[in-house]
């Protein structure tokens, strides 16, 4: 069984979060320097893998990363989405909503983000927010955040049948892990920009967002955009799972490289 195998949400199962040792390291059994042996060689395949799909235009890669405040997005995305070239990729994060984004559906923002052919988008945060924050926080009744599970699976299914390949990451990392870090950021004059002490009331509602989180990876992961649940507490496997998750999406992905739109084995090169 695949590392990926291991951590993929089975379509209609329930997963139990507290069971899941966010410090775990499943489906490896190296150390530190292995593991960063293997991430380069994973490195090298996902950056060949993007130039074969811009090449080839035909398909796209959407990863969705969801993780609860100093859950590792950031660096997931410095030592794992590094790999892929800039010029065809587009980090998009969703915050608070503009004025502008209010006055359409929750998802008008997320789809006008969306890659299109050849491309690959990371959301850190994403439409998700909509079934966890807005639900924590009580910012819409429960009948309409009840009722988005099935729209983000109709729009995802909609994504998918278009040509774009969807793996959504959920960063799990353990309540003592998040203290840690919440005390390295204010111990750490460089990092105060990242600290706000909204974080602390989130953090109080843990156990809540264990909960939305829970649903949301049980309504949500479907064959055609499943969820992966990567303990993110040893922050070397945590880029390791995603590495190995997103390797094994672009081997089935499997981009070809076009044929030329002219023979060329007669063109000669003038000197």
């Amino acid at each position: 069984m695949s590392l990926a195998d291991l951590l993929r949400v089975a379509p209609g199962s329930t997963p139990d979060l507290t069971a899941i040792d966010p410090a775990g390291t499943p489906g490896f059994d190296g150390d530190k320097d292995a593991a960063r042996d293997r991430l380069k060689e994973l490195r090298d395949e996902l950056a060949d893998f993007q130039e074969r799909l811009w090449a080839e235009a035909r398909q796209s890669l959407l990863i969705v990363l969801q993780a609860l405040d100093a859950g590792g997005k950031d660096g997931l995305i410095r030592k794992v989405v590094t790999a892929f070239n800039p010029q065809g990729t587009r980090v998009a994060s969703f915050g608070v909503p503009t004025d502008e984004e209010l006055r359409h559906d929750y998802l008008w923002r997320v789809h006008a983000a969306t890659p299109g052919k050849g491309r690959i988008a990371v959301f850190n945060r994403s439409h998700y927010e909509d079934v966890l924050v807005v639900r924590v926080n009580e910012l819409v009744p429960e009948p309409v955040w009840r009722e988005r599970y099935d729209q983000i699976n109709a729009f995802e299914a909609h994504l998918a049948a278009t040509g774009t390949r969807i793996v959504k990451l959920y960063l799990h990392i353990s309540r003592d892990e998040q203290r840690r870090r919440f005390q390295k950021r204010l111990e750490n004059p460089d990092k105060h920009w990242k600290w706000s002490s909204g974080d602390l009331e989130t953090r109080s509602r843990w156990d809540d967002f264990q909960a939305a989180y829970t649903d949301a990876l049980t309504r949500c992961s479907t064959a055609a955009a499943p969820w992966f649940v990567v303990p993110a507490d040893a922050k070397w496997y945590r880029d390791l799972a995603a590495a190995e998750i997103l390797a094994e999406t672009a081997r089935s992905m499997d981009p070809h490289w076009p044929e030329p739109e002219e023979d060329l084995s007669g063109i000669v090169i003038p000197e």
